[in-house]
């Protein structure tokens, strides 16, 4: 009987299926929904599959068993398409999907439409920040062994890092990743203005601020446009951490009350 349950998770794999739900698995087998878990359990501690939600197992390759999951890219829009949530890659994972990572990110930073609780799975982690309308973000689809899966776009993305900077790894990182996404043409002013039109005038403010020091002018035109737009907002700290103290840069109303430092 236990032989069906491991002939169902090979036969997965052999297939390149890369999940079944509950239901389906029961109907595989001809065994109530209830029975599956107890089913799957011995498969579970082999490291053979894993269950990443209620009702969703995701049978695990060999060459994947030793990091006790699929890689995150590979296993996320399988969890998201399960939980109904809209989603894309961002931060320093989409940079890494772009070629701009200057350090790993140690988790899959994803943003979701509504709440979804961190996951780890032997070495994978997932990583999840609520952000409303994810829908509508420029995001783009890109291809994955299992199927296509939501990336922020090289501007959303380059504006995530600096709307966020505790999961970019500091201002200054940011900045250096933002440098990087810059040098192969990845950034263009009309797709960073875009996307700004989807963040608060503080981000939009702090990246223009940020492509200035980084020599890279030529990207800020729709930027200021959309900023000036703000002109009698409040002076915004470049570190919202602090408050904005310190020389401000009047093009871009941002006090400058922090040192950012890129690794170039």
């Amino acid at each position: 009987m236990a032989a069906r349950t491991l002939d169902l998770l090979d036969d997965l794999v052999a297939h390149g299926r890369a999940a079944i739900t509950t239901a389906e698995a029961a109907g595989a087998l001809g065994i109530p929904e209830d029975q599956v878990r107890v089913r799957m359990h011995r498969y579970v501690q082999q490291g053979r599959v894993i269950a990443p939600a209620r009702g969703l197992w995701v049978p695990i390759p060999p060459q994947h068993r030793v990091y006790g999951s699929l890689p995150g890219l590979e296993m996320i829009d399988l969890l998201m398409h399960h939980l109904d949530r809209d989603y894309y890659v961002g931060w320093l994972s989409a940079a890494e999907v772009h070629g701009a990572a200057h350090q790993a990110p140690q988790a899959l930073q994803v943003a979701v439409g509504a709440p979804v609780q961190d996951r780890i799975f032997g070495r994978i982690r997932l990583q999840f920040a609520t952000r409303a309308r994810v829908a509508d973000v420029p995001r783009e689809q890109r291809t994955a062994p299992t199927g296509r899966v939501w990336v922020a776009t090289p501007a959303t993305t380059a504006l995530d890092l600096v709307d966020d900077p505790a999961r970019s790894g500091g201002l200054s990182n940011a900045a250096t990743v933002i440098a990087e996404l810059a040098a192969d043409d990845r950034l263009t002013d009309d797709a960073l203005a875009g996307a700004a039109r989807h963040f608060p005038i503080t981000t939009v403010r702090r990246i223009g601020w940020l492509l200035d020091s980084l020599n890279l002018a030529p990207l800020t035109g729709g930027l200021e446009r959309l900023a000036s737009e703000h002109r009698r907002a409040p002076i915004t700290a470049m570190d919202r951490r602090s408050p904005p103290e310190g020389p401000t840069d009047h093009r871009w109303r941002v006090a400058v009350n922090t040192q950012i430092e890129p690794d170039l």
